[in-house]
């Protein structure tokens, strides 16, 4: 019951502190906190305008894109380590599951049929082709380092300050590539920038320009989730042992608050440097996991 409270309350809380983060560093008082969740419920109470020619796909999508994501959230572990779904290898199903919710809004956006919303979705999809891969490795690595099979169990036992040297190394290595891949699948500078409006620079956002009303809040409630989802991993790898409640909110805290400061402090990429920066996840999965390989081999 924990875990599904911090699924319903905290994505649009935590969402807020990047943009109060944000507001501060340019000088400004931002909104409260508080605001994400007050949008949302407006948008909840609008009416909806599509295109008559738009299809099922693009009524149903934002509903099945959440559902897909709540379905991998429930084998995440949150402010609990135990979750509510649990079994040996299901972080096959949740990576598939992510995938999965990212390929619905990409059908819904070629089923527009405007050329500038498939330019959005080639972008996007060309950096998850890589993401993929990346997380099967990370979440190998972990497994070689700690023995588990579950995700919860992994992240539970993997952190930052307990086991030897290599322990160390594989949790540390491992958190910089799920915060990239945190910034590249949330679609954060220095990738995208949710709030452009340029027609040549956007990614994310062009491919929602269609929505509005209830199917504009299940999209934005939806990309919060995900990455809530992806910190709270990112935490579970730092959390001393010993310790979690108070830990796991300041580190999941300290995630989103380096995020606005990155933010504020970043432009956006070129699209040819994405590409570039989109393979460092894997690059680094790849040396974690060799390196993980070559100790359990007794070689070193």
């Amino acid at each position: 019951m924990i875990n599904i409270l911090c699924i319903i309350f905290f994505p649009l809380v935590f969402m807020g502190l990047i943009h109060r983060v944000k507001a501060i560093m340019v000088g400004r008082k931002g909104k409260s906190l508080w605001q994400n969740q007050r949008d949302f419920i407006k948008l909840l109470q609008k009416g909806e305008v599509l295109s008559v020619n738009a299809t099922a796909i693009t009524r149903i999508a934002p509903v099945l894109s959440l559902a897909a994501t709540l379905t991998a959230a429930l084998f995440v572990p949150f402010l609990s380590t135990r979750t509510l779904l649990c079994f040996r290898g299901d972080f096959i199903l949740v990576i598939y599951l992510l995938t999965l919710s990212k390929g619905i809004m990409a059908l819904a956006a070629m089923d527009s049929g405007s050329s500038f919303q498939g330019m959005g979705t080639s972008r996007e999809l060309s950096f998850t082709d890589f993401l993929e891969p990346a997380f099967f490795l990370i979440i190998a690595a972990l497994i070689i380092s700690v023995g588990a099979g579950s995700l919860s169990a992994i992240f539970a036992l993997q952190n930052l300050v307990s086991g030897g040297i290599w322990n160390v190394f594989a949790s540390l290595f491992i958190a910089i590539a799920l915060y990239i891949i945190l910034l590249v699948e949330s679609c954060r500078v220095p990738f995208d920038d949710p709030a452009t409006h340029l027609e040549l620079t956007m990614i994310h956002e062009v491919m929602v320009l269609d929505y509005s009303g209830f199917s504009l809040a299940v999209i934005h409630y939806t990309g919060a989730l995900k990455i809530f989802i992806y910190a709270s991993l990112i935490s579970h790898l730092i959390i001393p042992a010993g310790s979690f409640f108070g830990w796991y909110l300041l580190i999941l805290a300290g995630v989103y608050i380096f995020t606005g400061v990155l933010e504020s402090l970043m432009a956006r990429f070129r699209m040819n440097r994405n590409l570039e920066l989109v393979l460092v996840p894997l690059s680094i999965a790849m040396l974690t996991l060799t390196v993980l390989l070559v100790i359990n081999m007794g070689a070193w």
